[in-house]
C-alpha cells in the first residue's frame, strides 16, 4: 500500500506541472490586469506603464512562467497587487478559516446523514423512510444561496441567535477561552447550513445500498443462522453499505478545503472561496494562479484519500 501511495504522489508531479502551465496561460488571457483599476482621469499613464514593466508583464510568456514556477516551487507565489502582501501569507490566513469551517461542516454532514440513511434503508417504505426521502428531495431542490440567505435572515437578523459575518468577535484577545468560543460560534450557522443541503447524496446512496444489501445471499445466510438483526445490520449490511460513502469522503473533504464560494460570500466569512471571487474581480493574477494550483492539488489529493479510506473500510480492497 505504501509503495502505491508513493507512486501516486510521484504521478502528481507531472500532472501539477501541466496544470500550472494551463493555469498560467489562461490567466494571462484574462482582460485587464491588476493595474487597470488604478487608472483614473487624474492618473498619469506613464506611472501605470512603469508598474507593468517593473512587474514583468511585457516579458515573453515563457520567461514569466519560468520565473513564476521556480519561485512557486520554493513557496513564493509572488506579491498580491490588491492586498499588498505575499500571496502565501494571504492564502495561509484564509486557509485556516476554511479548514475550520470544512471540518465542522463534514462532522455535521455525516452525523446527520448517516443515521438518516440507515433509518431510511432499514425501514424501507415506512412513514419514516418517506419523510426522510421527502426531506432529501426538498434539500436537493433548494438552491444553496437561497437557503443560506434565508438562514442569515431568520437566525442572524430576526432571531439574532448567530453572527452574520466575520470569524471572531472584535476586541477579544487571541488564546483566551472567549476567543476560541467566539470562533466556534461564528462557524455554527454556515456549517449547519452546508450540512443540511449536503446530506442528500449521502442519504440516498446509503439508503439504496442498505435496501439492496438486505436481499443479498450473505444476509439471508446470516439470518438463517439465527444471528440477531441488530448484528446483521452492524456487522454485514452497514459495513458494506458504507463503501460508496467512503469512496466520496476524500473528495468531500478536499472539496470543502477549496472553500465554498456561496457560503463564504453569503455569510461574509473570510475563507478561500471568498478570496477567489475577490481576486478575480480585482484581476489579481498572483492570487488567482496560486489558488487554482492549490485547488488542482486538492482534487488530486482527494482521489488518493478516497482510495485510502476505501481500503481502510474494506481491507479486501487494495488501491492500485
Amino acid at each position: 500500500m505504501w509503495k502505491t501511495i508513493v507512486r501516486r504522489v510521484l504521478i502528481m508531479i507531472p500532472q501539477l506541472f501541466i496544470l500550472s502551465l494551463l493555469i498560467f496561460i489562461l490567466a494571462k488571457q484574462m482582460p485587464g490586469d491588476p493595474f487597470t483599476g488604478l487608472i483614473t482621469p487624474e492618473t498619469d499613464p506613464n506611472v501605470i506603464e512603469e508598474l507593468r514593466v517593473k512587474a514583468g508583464f511585457y516579458d515573453p510568456w515563457y520567461v514569466q512562467y519560468y520565473n513564476w514556477i521556480t519561485n512557486a516551487a520554493q513557496g513564493d507565489f509572488g506579491q498580491s497587487y490588491t492586498f499588498k502582501k505575499p500571496v502565501a501569507d494571504i492564502i495561509g490566513d484564509r486557509a485556516m478559516n476554511t479548514l475550520l469551517l470544512s471540518l465542522l461542516s463534514v462532522i455535521f454532514l455525516y452525523v446527520l446523514a448517516i443515521p438518516l440513511g440507515v433509518l431510511a434503508g432499514r425501514y424501507h417504505d415506512s412513514f419514516l423512510d418517506k419523510s426522510i426521502v421527502l426531506y432529501s428531495f426538498i434539500s436537493y431542490a433548494i438552491p444553496a444561496f437561497v437557503l443560506y440567505l434565508i438562514f442569515v435572515f431568520i437566525f442572524g437578523y430576526r432571531l439574532m441567535w448567530f453572527p452574520t459575518s466575520g470569524t471572531v468577535e472584535i476586541g477579544l484577545d487571541p488564546g483566551t477561552w472567549s476567543y476560541y468560543w467566539s470562533k466556534f460560534y461564528h462557524l455554527l450557522l454556515p456549517a449547519a447550513s452546508y450540512a443540511l443541503l449536503g446530506t442528500t447524496g449521502v442519504i440516498q446512496y446509503l439508503r439504496s445500498e442498505i435496501i439492496d444489501a438486505k436481499t443479498m445471499d450473505y444476509v439471508k445466510t446470516a439470518r438463517s443462522k439465527g444471528i440477531p438483526m441488530k448484528k446483521v445490520y452492524s456487522r454485514h449490511i452497514f459495513r458494506n453499505s458504507l463503501l460508496p460513502i467512503a469512496a466520496f469522503l476524500g473528495f468531500t473533504i478536499t472539496g470543502l478545503l477549496s472553500g465554498s464560494i456561496f457560503i463564504e460570500t453569503v455569510f461574509a466569512y473570510p475563507g478561500m472561496g471568498k478570496l477567489f471571487v475577490e481576486s478575480i474581480s480585482s484581476r489579481d493574477y498572483s492570487v488567482i494562479t496560486a489558488l487554482v494550483m492549490l485547488y488542482g492539488f486538492l482534487a488530486l489529493l482527494g482521489s488518493l484519500l478516497s482510495d485510502i479510506i476505501l481500503s481502510i473500510v474494506d481491507p479486501r480492497i487494495r488501491i492500485d
